[in-house]
């Protein structure tokens, strides 16, 4: 239930008491001084999803909405009418006004201070979890991330023509994601040069990093897909707080990566986590920015975000839209690139394993690494885990994969598998096998056949 307080002149007094009867809204008239002039202050408890339609009602009816107009929240009311009120909104969706919507935002601002502690503290524990390949420890600094904040404080500002709004939030994404990457970078030297980490560790091999080399079209889902679910959160009367934890998901664990691979100079990791993370929070403020368009939310004039600005903000505004533009428009490019070649290996990969001689291998992950010889890199290897249900050693079919997708998708790859064999009952094994068919292996004959390897444990 909401408490609906309007303040009208004697003009529309008649009308908004002939609106509320027509509506079956049960009212409380007092009549109010101000400036010396006689006004009517009107209150009553209706539905939460009936605040929009009343709005416009009284709008139609020549009040003022902008002169005093308040909107509260009340845990019950009982009235002569109120349970044949809710009844009638009581399968309606009505997204918040945009008053509410602007409040409820504001509300969820904090200052830089605090925002930019938590985001640091954050970007510690996710480095943690990362180098633990802990996806708890993980999900615990996604928790107390409060990036939720500026993002839809940025978009509120945007579709409200609150130009201020805007830019703040902007500025401080920015400054979180910098603290973020800075501080996950700060704490990863402390345990690279302190040896609680070993220096030769193969970061790209833990899984939760490994995961986040570049972008990709999962990464571009979940950014559009987490902004908008907390745009239309926020559009409710629930809270956002879990909506929140999405956000983070999609933002933190990459910039805890960066500075893990600044620190390990993996600068193909750093590179493509960095473009992981500002495309993915783009894509956020974009996906949240056009379902509160789509809800019918709209600067109240044409203009508004540079007709008035100073020559500062100008340039601050135009800047920011051009990187922006510069960054999705390359990564657009280059993820669309690896998209089609992610598609191509998967069509391999599974067409193999539906070989008749492969029928007891069945895939269950397929990654690519990329070079660092350019912006977003060249496919380098493709590593492929499969459970294996056989008997015996895995089938060698590293050598056939590899020429398979290096035929066609015309790039050299390295193909590495990976088997889990899951025909024991105490215990399971895994087996790495790396074969390369443009560079002769060492150690092999010029015409010997490819044989692979496997790295199997000691009998129990």
């Amino acid at each position: 239930m909401r408490q609906l307080q309007v303040l009208v002149d004697d003009d529309t007094r008649e009308a908004v008491a002939g609106l509320f009867d027509a509506e079956g809204v049960d009212y409380v008239r007092q009549e109010a001084w101000i400036d010396g002039r006689r006004q009517w202050l009107f209150s009553a408890p209706v539905p939460s999803d009936a605040i929009g339609y009343l709005l416009g009602r009284l709008d139609e009816a020549g009040v003022d909405n902008e002169q005093y107009t308040v909107i509260g929240s009340l845990e019950s009311a009982i009235t002569p009418h109120d349970e044949a009120l809710q009844n009638r909104f009581a399968s309606d969706f009505d997204p918040l006004t945009q008053p509410e919507l602007r409040s409820k935002a504001k509300d969820m601002s904090s200052d830089p201070t605090s925002f930019l502690s938590m985001i640091f503290l954050s970007a510690v524990i996710a480095v943690v979890g990362l180098l633990m390949d802990s996806p708890a420890i993980v999900v615990g600094s996604m928790v107390i991330a409060p990036i939720v904040g500026p993002v839809l404080t940025a978009t509120v500002g945007a579709v409200t023509g609150d130009r201020r709004m805007l830019l703040d939030s902007i500025w401080l994404q920015a400054g979180g994601l910098a603290v973020a990457v800075a501080g996950a970078a700060l704490f990863s030297g402390v345990v690279y040069f302190t040896g609680f980490m070993p220096q030769q560790l193969a970061i790209t091999s833990i899984e939760l990093i490994g995961v986040r080399l570049s972008p990709g079209l999962l990464s571009v889902t979940v950014g559009l897909a987490a902004g908008a679910a907390g745009a239309f959160g926020l559009t409710t009367k629930g809270p956002t707080s879990l909506i929140g934890v999405m956000i983070a998901a999609a933002l933190i664990p990459a910039a805890a990566t960066t500075g893990i691979a600044v620190v390990w100079r993996e600068s193909r990791l750093a590179v493509g986590s960095l473009l992981l993370l500002v495309v993915t929070m783009v894509l956020i403020n974009l996906g949240a920015f056009l379902v509160l368009v789509a809800m019918g939310y709209r600067p109240d004039a044409s203009g508004w975000l540079l007709g008035s600005a100073s020559r500062r903000e100008t340039v601050a505004v135009v800047s920011t839209a051009v990187a922006i533009g510069v960054v999705v428009g390359t990564v657009g490019v280059g993820t669309a690139q690896q998209m089609a070649f992610d598609r191509q290996v998967a069509t391999e990969v599974d067409g193999l394993a539906q070989q008749s001689d492969y029928r007891s291998v069945d895939p269950v992950a397929v990654r690519t690494e990329y070079s660092d010889d350019t912006l977003l890199g060249q496919p380098e290897t493709v590593t492929v885990h499969f459970a294996y249900t056989g008997s015996g050693d895995p089938p060698a079919i590293a050598a056939e994969l590899e020429a398979r997708i290096s035929t066609a998708t015309g790039e050299p790859v390295t193909v590495r598998t990976r088997f889990t064999d899951y025909n024991r009952t105490r215990s399971f094994t895994e087996s790495t096998t790396t074969a390369r068919l443009a560079e002769p292996l060492p150690q092999r004959a010029p015409n010997s056949p490819v044989v692979d390897a496997y790295d199997r444990p000691p009998a129990q």
